[in-house]
């Protein structure tokens, strides 16, 4: 289940209401099927954020931990999904250490402020690769990964998972439901199928992790 984040703090600014209401949807929507997890409310780094809230990296990264905290005392039976927020990759590796020891190992935990690196999968692949060098336990998840990102094999191996709405915005551009599940099973299945690009010194890079 994912939070909304972004297009909550394009418009707002920030979050207009406290955790208790995203609590309050994360246990309704829990009852109605299988919620593998839900991510917690975090803020984004890029620039653009940065200007629209007013605020830094290191104020973005503490705020995320802090809605972090608040959410988890309110939600049972359905794991919360910490979110690690930065720019370059050095921030990431601050923000793992800022959670300290709330990251226990092997946990599945979100990598924001990526997707609209989709054009670069290389500056993605070095965000990756600084979270791996510092906690290779880490099973990490890609918010809004294209298939321009997903086609770069060191992106592709160095995540657990990733999402993206593509598909619905495929399906809507070409008068279809951008709403049908069917349509995100076919992305997904296409997804799998690819091939993929394996970078050079593909052996070296994963020899450093």
């Amino acid at each position: 289940m994912d939070s909304g984040a972004f297009s909550t703090i394009l418009t707002h600014g920030g979050y207009p209401e406290g955790v208790e209401e995203y609590a309050k949807q994360i246990n309704r929507w829990k009852q109605c099927g299988n919620l593998l997890a839900a991510v917690a409310q975090d803020y984004m780094c890029e620039p653009g954020m940065l200007k629209l809230t007013g605020l830094t990296v290191a104020d973005h990264q503490r705020l995320t931990i802090e809605r972090y905290d608040a959410l988890l005392p309110l939600v049972t039976d359905c794991y919360i999904m910490p979110v690690l927020q930065g720019y370059d990759p050095s921030d990431y590796v601050d923000h793992i250490r800022q959670y300290g020891e709330r990251l226990k190992p092997g946990m599945w935990v979100g990598v924001g402020s990526v997707c609209k690196r989709n054009g670069n999968p290389g500056a993605i692949a070095e965000v990756l690769m600084a979270i791996k060098g510092d906690r290779p336990d880490l099973q990490l998840h890609g918010f809004g990964l294209k298939k321009t990102a997903l086609q770069f094999g060191l992106v592709r191996a160095l995540l657990h998972t990733a999402d993206s709405m593509a598909w619905s915005y495929h399906a809507r551009k070409n008068g279809r439901s951008a709403n049908d599940w069917r349509e995100a099973r076919d992305f997904a299945s296409k997804i799998i199928r690819m091939e993929f690009q394996r970078p050079l010194f593909w052996r070296s890079a994963f020899d450093t992790l």
